[in-house]
C-alpha cells in the first residue's frame, strides 16, 4: 500500500509531463500548418488592407494618444493609399529597422568566423566552461547583449547554436536558449542600456499630461531589472534543460554544421592568431572608451549624454560591431595563416550573405505589413481599446499592475517594437493609472515585462524570421510552429515569473530604481 502511494506522485508529474509534451506538439502541428513565414507576412498584410478598410466609415469617440483627436481608420485599399505603397515599396524594404543591422553586422561577423577568429574563440571558451554550465553561461550572455540592443539578435543566437552543438548538445537548444536571453528577457540587464532613457522619455511626457511639473529618473526601473536578471538565468535554466531538451531529443539534425572538431585543442597558429586577435579588440574597444571619455566627445549629445536615441554612440553601434568582427577576423587570418589576401576576406562577407537570402525574403513581406499596419492606424485603435477596457473594470492595484502586464505581452504579438507600443500605450496606460494612485515607474515596469515575455512566440516580430534561418541550419524542417513550441515555455514562464517577482518587489517594498516609487500622491 505504500509503495503505491509512494508511486502516485511520480505517475502524476509523468503525466503532467505527458500533457504539456502533448500540447506543445498541437502547438506545433498547428504553427507548421501555417503558411511558410514569407507568405505569412503578405496574408498579413492583405487582412490589413481589408480590415482598414471595413473600419474606415467608422466613427471611433476613444482619442489617438499621438493627435488628442478621435482615432480614425485609413483605408488602405483607397486608390491613393495602393498607390502610395507602390510608390513607397522599394524605399520600405531598404528602410526596414532589422535590415542594415542584420546585413551590416553579418559582414564582419562572416569574415570573423571565415577565417577562424570565432572558432578558436570558442574552442577556448568551451575549454574553460563546464558542459552543465553552458545554459546559464549563454542566457547571462544574452541578457548583457542587452546593451548593445538590437546587434544581440544577429550575434548571440547563432552562436548558441554552435556552442551547444560543438559541447555535443542538440543545437537548436542553444537558439532557444540564446533566443529566450534575448528576447524574451529583452528588458533585464544589470547594465543600463539605451532603452531606459528611450521609454523613459515617453513615459515622462505621459506622465506630465496630470503632473505638468514630475521628472522621471531614466533608471527608474535599473534595480528591478537587474533582479529580473536572476530570474530570467534561473527559469531560462530549468526550461532549457528540464523541458526543451528531453523535447528535441527526438528532433534529429540533418544538416552537416561543420563544427567537429571545434572541441579539439587549439593548434599553435590558431593560438597565436586568437591572442593577436584579441588584443586588437582590447584595443578597439580601449580607443573607443579614449575618444568616448571627453566631455565633448563626437560621440556625445550636445549636452553629454552617451545614451538616447539622438546619441552618436547609439547610431553607431552597428558600424562598430561590424569593425570588431572585421578587423580581429583579418588579424587571426594573417597570423593564423587561414587568409593568403583581400580575395578571402570578400569571400567570407559573400557566404555570410548567401546564408541570409531566405531571411531578405522575409523581410521584404515583412516590411511590407509593418507599413501598412502603421498607415491604416489599426495597432492604434486595437491599443487604445484594449487600454479602455481595463480602465473600465476598476480592479484593485495589484490586478491592474497585472492587467497592464496581459495587455502589453497581447499587444505585443502584433506590434514588435518596444518603443512603437510604448508610444502608444504610454499616454493611455500612465495617466490612467496615475489617477488611480500608481506611479508611472510601476507601469513603465509593468510594461517592459509584457513587452519582453511574448517577444519570442510571435511570427511578426522582426527577428523571428531570423531565428527561423537560424534553426535551418541544423533542421531543414524547422518552421513556424518548431520555433514557437519550443519558445512557448519560456514566454509563459517568463511572464508568470517576472509578474510574480514584480508582485513581491511591490510588497516589500524594495526600490524599483533611482527616484522611483510605487504610489503617486494625486
Amino acid at each position: 500500500m505504500n509503495e503505491e502511494l509512494q508511486e502516485l506522485p511520480s505517475a502524476r508529474r509523468a503525466s503532467a509531463r505527458g500533457f504539456s509534451q502533448r500540447f506543445l506538439d498541437v502547438v506545433e502541428w498547428l504553427g507548421n500548418k501555417l503558411p511558410d513565414p514569407a507568405f505569412l507576412f503578405l496574408i498579413a498584410l492583405l487582412t490589413t488592407w481589408i480590415a482598414s478598410w471595413w473600419l474606415a466609415p467608422v466613427m471611433f469617440l476613444e482619442p489617438d494618444p499621438r493627435t488628442g483627436q478621435p482615432v480614425r481608420v485609413i483605408s488602405q485599399l483607397s486608390a491613393k493609399a495602393q498607390v502610395d505603397f507602390l510608390r513607397g515599396m522599394v524605399r520600405t524594404f531598404i528602410e526596414f529597422p532589422p535590415l542594415g543591422l542584420v546585413l551590416v553586422t553579418l559582414l564582419g561577423v562572416g569574415v570573423a568566423e571565415h577565417t577562424g577568429f570565432i572558432p578558436a574563440a570558442l574552442k577556448s571558451l568551451l575549454r574553460v566552461t563546464p558542459r552543465h554550465l553552458l545554459t546559464p553561461m549563454l542566457l547571462l550572455v544574452g541578457i548583457l547583449s542587452h546593451s548593445i540592443g538590437d546587434p544581440g539578435f544577429v550575434l548571440v543566437i547563432p552562436l548558441g547554436g554552435v556552442i551547444f552543438s560543438a559541447a555535443g548538445r542538440h543545437p537548436l537548444l542553444g537558439i532557444t536558449t540564446a533566443f529566450a536571453g534575448v528576447g524574451g528577457g529583452f528588458s533585464a540587464n544589470f547594465l543600463p542600456s539605451g532603452l531606459d532613457p528611450l521609454l523613459q522619455g515617453f513615459t515622462q511626457k505621459a506622465a506630465q499630461i496630470i503632473d505638468p511639473e514630475i521628472v522621471v529618473n531614466p533608471l527608474c526601473n535599473w534595480g528591478f531589472m537587474s533582479a529580473s536578471c536572476f530570474v530570467i538565468v534561473g527559469v531560462g535554466w530549468f526550461v532549457s534543460d528540464r523541458l526543451i531538451e528531453p523535447r528535441l531529443q527526438r528532433l534529429p539534425v540533418d544538416q552537416d554544421t561543420g563544427r567537429s572538431g571545434i572541441l579539439d585543442r587549439p593548434e599553435p597558429r590558431e593560438l597565436r592568431g586568437l591572442v593577436a586577435g584579441l588584443i586588437v579588440v582590447a584595443a578597439c574597444l580601449a580607443g573607443l572608451v579614449w575618444t568616448v571619455m571627453p566631455a565633448d566627445s563626437p560621440w556625445r549629445t550636445a549636452d553629454g549624454q552617451l545614451v538616447g536615441k539622438d546619441a552618436p554612440l547609439m547610431s553607431a553601434l552597428v558600424p562598430l560591431i561590424f569593425l570588431i568582427f572585421l578587423i580581429p577576423g583579418v588579424v587571426y587570418g594573417y597570423v593564423a595563416g587561414t587568409i593568403s589576401g583581400h580575395r578571402d576576406i570578400v569571400e567570407g562577407m559573400t557566404k555570410s550573405m548567401g546564408s541570409i537570402s531566405y531571411y531578405l525574403v522575409m523581410a521584404f513581406f515583412a516590411s511590407q505589413f509593418g507599413s501598412a499596419f502603421v498607415q491604416s492606424n489599426v495597432g492604434v485603435l486595437l491599443a487604445v481599446k484594449g487600454a479602455n477596457i481595463l480602465s473600465a473594470l476598476s480592479l484593485p492595484p495589484q490586478i491592474t499592475i497585472l492587467g497592464v502586464i496581459l495587455l502589453t505581452a497581447t499587444v505585443n504579438l502584433l506590434i514588435g517594437s518596444a518603443s512603437a507600443k510604448w508610444a502608444l500605450l504610454s499616454p493611455i496606460l500612465v495617466p490612467m493609472l496615475m489617477s488611480l494612485g500608481i506611479s508611472p515607474e510601476l507601469t513603465q515596469a509593468a510594461y517592459r515585462i509584457g513587452d519582453s515575455s511574448t517577444n519570442i512566440i510571435t511570427p511578426l516580430m522582426a527577428y523571428f524570421p531570423l531565428v527561423v534561418v537560424y534553426s535551418r541550419r541544423y533542421v531543414s524542417q524547422t518552421g513556424i510552429g518548431t520555433l514557437t513550441s519550443l519558445m512557448l515555455p519560456y514566454s509563459l514562464s517568463f511572464l508568470v515569473a517576472w509578474s510574480v517577482l514584480l508582485m513581491v518587489y511591490w510588497a516589500v517594498g524594495l526600490p524599483l530604481g533611482l527616484e522611483a516609487g510605487y504610489t503617486y500622491a494625486k
